[in-house]
C-alpha cells in the first residue's frame, strides 16, 4: 500500500480516530464541515501531530508514536493543496511554481520544469505576473503545478473548488482528471459533495465525527448505504427513524407512514431513507401510494422541490403489535409535528400544468425497491 494511515487525537469536541490504507488510487474523504477530515491530512502533513499511532506513505514512516518518530512537514514531502490556494503574494508565478523545488535544483532544470508546467496549465505568458493579477482559477493552476515540481510522495486536495464559480470549477474539474490520470501514487481528496467525490474518486471513504463509517467504491457508497451518516452524505435528502413490523413492512416514524419493502426489513432496522428524485405520482393499487398535501415548492432550472404532507386518512403507522414484533410500534403525535417528504420533480418529465403547487392534494408512490434501511 502507498498510505497506511492509522491514528487517534483527542479534542474537545470530538476524538479523531481514523484507520484506513490506499494503493495507487484517488481515495475521497466525504463527510460534513467539521468532522475531520481536512484534519486527518494535516497529521499526514505533519502539520497537525497525532496523539498515538502510525503513518507510513511510500514505505517511508512519517509518524510511529511507539518509536519516537515524528518527521517534520519538509521531510515528509506531501502536496497539499489548500482551499485558499496560499500563494506567495510577493513571489511571481514562475517563481511559486519553482518554490517547492529541492534545494540546490540547477537554474536550468528548475527553468525547464516551470516551462513545462506553465504549458501544461494554460498559464504560458503568466511566468511575470503575481498572484494578485490571476483569476480564481488561474491561482488554483498555479498552485496545483507547485505541488507537482516538488515531486511529492503524496497528492492531498482539500475542497480545491469551493470558492470557484460553477462554470469554471467544471471547466478545471477535467484538467484535474487528466492530472490524477497521470499521477503514480496516493491522491486523497477532501469534499464535503458526493457528486464531486463520485466524479473523481476511485473509492470514498465517509467520515463522520473523527470516524470513518464506511469505505467503498462511489458506486456502493450510493446504492447501498450502511449507516444514517451515510444516508446522509450520499444525498438522501428523506430520512425517517423507522421500526420493523413485519418482514418486508417498516414504519417511517417521522412520517407517520408504513412502508412495503423490497428488501427484508432487518428487527434492528434504526433508519430508512428514499432518494426525492425516486418518488412519482402514483397510480392505481401500487403498494406505497399515498395521499399528501403539498406544504411547500421552489423552484430550480430542472427540477420543481416539492415538500408534502401525508393526510390524516393515509397514515398507516400501527397501534398494535404485529405477530413477528416484539412489542408495539405506537404513534400518537399531532400531525404538525410530522416531518415532510420532499419530492423532486423533473420538469422534463411533467408539462408544467402537471407540477403541483401549494395546497395542492397529490397522491404519490414511494418505490419499494428504492426505500434504504439501515440499523445504525
Amino acid at each position: 500500500m502507498s498510505l497506511s494511515v492509522n491514528i487517534h487525537k483527542s479534542f474537545p469536541a470530538f476524538d479523531l480516530d481514523v484507520a484506513f490504507e490506499a494503493g495507487n488510487e484517488t481515495l475521497g474523504l466525504l463527510g460534513a464541515s467539521g468532522c475531520g477530515k481536512s484534519l486527518t491530512m494535516r497529521c499526514i502533513a505533519g502539520l497537525e501531530k497525532p496523539d498515538e499511532g502510525r503513518i507510513v506513505v511510500a514505505d517511508t514512516v512519517f509518524f510511529d508514536s511507539e518509536k519516537g518518530i515524528n518527521l517534520t512537514p519538509q521531510q515528509r514531502k506531501t502536496a497539499l493543496l489548500f482551499q485558499e490556494y496560499q500563494l506567495f503574494p510577493n513571489l511571481t508565478v514562475a517563481a511559486n511554481i519553482a518554490a517547492g523545488m529541492a534545494p540546490h535544483t540547477p537554474k536550468d532544470e528548475i527553468d525547464r520544469l516551470v516551462d513545462e508546467q506553465l504549458v501544461r496549465f494554460g498559464l504560458k505568458g503568466f511566468g511575470k505576473r503575481y498572484p494578485a493579477r490571476l483569476s480564481g482559477g488561474q491561482r488554483q493552476r498555479v498552485a496545483i503545478a507547485r505541488m507537482l515540481t516538488a515531486k511529492p510522495r503524496i497528492l492531498m486536495l482539500d475542497e480545491p473548488f469551493s470558492a470557484l464559480d460553477s462554470h469554471l470549477k467544471s471547466a478545471l474539474e477535467q484538467d484535474l482528471l487528466d492530472l490524477f490520470d497521470e499521477y503514480i501514487g496516493t491522491i486523497l481528496y477532501v469534499s464535503h459533495d458526493i457528486d464531486e467525490a463520485f466524479r473523481f474518486c476511485d473509492r470514498i471513504a465517509v467520515v463522520d465525527r473523527g470516524h470513518i463509517e464506511g469505505l467503498a467504491a462511489p458506486e456502493d457508497i450510493v446504492s447501498r448505504p450502511a449507516s444514517l451518516a451515510i444516508l446522509k452524505v450520499s444525498g438522501v435528502k428523506n430520512i425517517s427513524a423507522a421500526r420493523r413490523v413485519s418482514a418486508h413492512e417498516v414504519a417511517a416514524l417521522d412520517w407517520g407512514l408504513t412502508l412495503t419493502t423490497a428488501e427484508e426489513v432487518p428487527t434492528d432496522v434504526a433508519w430508512l431513507g428514499v432518494r426525492a428524485s425516486y418518488l412519482r405520482p402514483a397510480v392505481a393499487s401500487e403498494p406505497n401510494s399515498f395521499a399528501f398535501r403539498v406544504h411547500r415548492v421552489s423552484d430550480s432550472r430542472f427540477e420543481r422541490t416539492v415538500m408534502l404532507i401525508a393526510s390524516d386518512a393515509d397514515r398507516q403507522i400501527v397501534t398494535s403489535a404485529p405477530t413477528d414484533a416484539q412489542e408495539p410500534v405506537s404513534d400518537d403525535r399531532h400531525v404538525a409535528e410530522y416531518a415532510p417528504i420532499q419530492w423532486k420533480a423533473d420538469k422534463f418529465m411533467y408539462p408544467a400544468v402537471q407540477l403541483p403547487g401549494r395546497g395542492d392534494a397529490v397522491r404519490i408512490h414511494i418505490p419499494p425497491e428504492q426505500i434504504y434501511l439501515v440499523c445504525r
